[in-house]
């Protein structure tokens, strides 16, 4: 890929937008899908809860999340009108069930300890304050509720070409620390592997990510 196809991709990763937006979120939910739903698997999903997922892209896996348990409350909320749009129209099934809100990025549009579980993959290399944001997603968690962090480790995303146009990227200490810089007391890190298909090809790379369990 040459490097202004390189920062066209980092930019639809960030925020996708319009047709190309589009193929990317179907790419994205695709190569993330196992690394999605590990995450929400680690939230212990149980009945009547309230789920917020921030960034969940075009939610191709949404029913995999309300399967999970019974009387399930969903909350998408995404930068991007582009997926926002997608996911209403691929998840119109589960209307009645599901909420897909679009925000600015940095004030969650939510009064305080509104959700039981919240989870996000891949988007903590956008965040423009990390540390105000994730006061944000504490004040929006009940006392008793989990929160779950998932992001590729630095060192293997140093390898992917476009990580390099406005990523900040993290390996565990780092992110350990920046989540001991806010209000949350407690934390649990566990290492995944997996083998996914490339961004920028068809070869096949292995992912190192880590799943961050977060609690009050």
């Amino acid at each position: 890929m040459e490097k202004e196809e390189l920062k066209i991709l980092a930019q639809n990763l960030a925020n996708p937008q319009g047709e190309k937006g589009i193929e990317i979120g179907e790419m994205m939910n695709a190569t993330n899908i196992s690394m999605t739903l590990e995450s929400i698997r680690t939230l212990l999903i149980e009945d009547n809860e309230h789920i917020l997922e921030i960034g969940p892209g075009n939610a191709g896996h949404l029913k995999s999340v309300l399967n999970l348990a019974q009387n399930l409350k969903y909350t998408g909320i995404d930068i991007s009108e582009t997926m926002q749009n997608e996911a209403k129209k691929l998840n119109k099934d589960f209307k009645d069930k599901a909420d897909f809100i679009l925000y600015e990025g940095k004030k969650l549009p939510f009064k305080d300890q509104s959700f039981d579980k919240i989870v996000t993959v891949n988007t903590v290399y956008f965040w423009e304050d990390p540390v105000d944001f994730l006061n944000e997603i504490y004040r929006v968690l009940k006392d008793s509720g989990t929160f779950v962090l998932t992001f590729g480790q630095r060192d293997f995303m140093e390898k992917l070409p476009f990580t390099a146009y406005d990523f900040t990227l993290y390996n565990n200490s780092e992110m350990e620390e920046l989540v001991s810089k806010s209000h949350f007391k407690r934390m649990k890190t566990s290492e995944k592997e997996e083998e996914i298909k490339s961004k920028t090809g068809n070869e096949t790379i292995q992912r190192i990510y880590t799943i961050l369990t977060i609690k009050k």
